[in-house]
């Protein structure tokens, strides 16, 4: 039986793999459980799922949950070292690490420093510190499986072609992200600027938090994802390649140099490869639909417009720099997103402030997590004086 702390319950992804929990629960059970701010859904979970400990974001809404559950079966924490506590528990062996942002950079980092098994829904943790997290899952023995749907789909495809070759990296000439494009793909790049959050938020396929969700419209998301590809596969970006794929039935595909291309396909639901990592190396029941292949009538793939999606650029250019670059383009971006949902900047301002940040401070060596963030606090400081000096002209 697996033991779990998950970060970030209340948000889709832990949502999601509680559904698995629920599912089998002769094979997994709750330990930890965090959420930011919203304790009603938590205290729910609590109630439920019988944690041995929660985590919320500061100690008034501790002291509010606390009245909402059983605290002779669960200890209520608040903020980072709460997380902390929460995932170095000496009960917890696997980590659902899916805190939206840089919030979730440092508890992911311990996961791994303490040798655990690390489900990655946190792309943001590779991209700010990749070189780091990567040592330290080899360094300490912790086993690193990614979550996000495209990830999943690869790392599956490279297991699979890897056979008894140690190396299961070799043979590849590429690996091949796929996106939907957003809920903004036919829409003219003029009318982009009047688009509002709840447009932004609208995805097609997935259902997702409205950060991620603009970030699937700018198709940020997808340049962290490259990010987040060349740490976990060691690939080189020029060898990372993303396609437009409305229908987001292949999740994504890899590239061999004998010509074959495999994909992994599936349903648009997170389950999925939760699942996946839930149970690897073997699988089990997620509760998705089947996936009924006749039924499809067209898989269509786009390059996609550089000119409609500046963010693929800025983030391909930021990984090749590597350093603090990816930093300093997941903070800006994590503020500029976050100026639009809240009404205060245009929809197509996004990738603007980005790239005035990332042209502002200099790229240094990501030697160390004071490095990191030192850089992501600059990259934020310096995004919201681009903003205000942006709605001032």
């Amino acid at each position: 039986m697996k033991k779990l702390c998950i970060l970030g319950s209340t948000g889709s992804i832990g949502e999601n793999t509680l559904d698995i929990v629920r599912q089998h629960p002769d094979l997994y059970r709750i330990v930890s459980l965090s959420a930011h701010t919203q304790i009603d859904k938590l205290a729910k979970q609590a109630r439920e799922f019988l944690p041995q400990v929660v985590v919320v974001a500061n100690q008034a809404l501790a002291q509010k949950i606390s009245t909402m559950i059983d605290l002779n079966q669960t200890r209520v924490l608040w903020g980072e070292a709460g997380l902390l506590e929460a995932v170095l528990h000496p009960d917890v062996d696997t980590v659902m690490a899916a805190i939206v942002g840089a919030a979730g950079l440092l508890p992911t980092l311990e996961s791994a420093r303490s040798g655990k098994r690390v489900l990655l829904a946190n792309k943001e943790a590779l991209v700010m510190s990749g070189q780091l997290m990567m040592n330290a899952a080899k360094q300490h023995g912790a086993i690193l499986l990614p979550i996000d749907s495209e990830h999943n789909a690869i790392f599956q495809c490279l297991s699979r072609s890897a056979g008894n070759n140690s190396d299961p990296g070799a043979g590849v000439e590429e690996l091949i992200l796929t996106a939907s494009g957003g809920p903004f793909l036919n829409v003219s790049v003029a009318e982009l600027a009047q688009v509002t959050p709840d447009q932004a938020c609208a995805h097609p396929n997935w259902v997702m938090g409205r950060k991620i969700s603009v970030d699937s419209a700018t198709m940020m998301n997808k340049g962290l994802e490259l990010i987040e590809a060349m740490w976990l596969f060691n690939m080189p970006p020029e060898k990372i390649q993303v396609l437009i794929h409305p229908q987001s039935v292949i999740h994504s595909m890899v590239r061999y140099i004998d010509g074959s291309v495999l994909a992994q396909l599936g349903q648009p639901d997170m389950r999925t490869p939760i699942a996946y990592g839930l149970a690897w190396p073997n699988r089990t029941s997620s509760g998705v639909a089947p996936l009924h292949l006749e039924e499809l009538s067209q898989l269509t793939f786009l390059k996609p417009d550089i000119n409609r999606f500046p963010a693929l650029r800025l983030a391909r250019d930021a990984a090749i720099a590597r350093g603090t670059a990816p930093t300093i383009l997941n903070a800006a971006n994590e503020i500029a997103v976050a100026s639009f949902l809240d009404n205060q900047i245009p929809f197509t301002w996004i990738d603007q402030v980005v790239e005035a940040t990332l042209e502002a401070l200099a790229t240094v060596s990501a030697d160390s997590i004071e490095i990191i963030m030192m850089a992501d606090q600059e990259a934020r400081d310096l995004a919201k004086k681009e903003i205000e000096r942006i709605l001032r002209k």
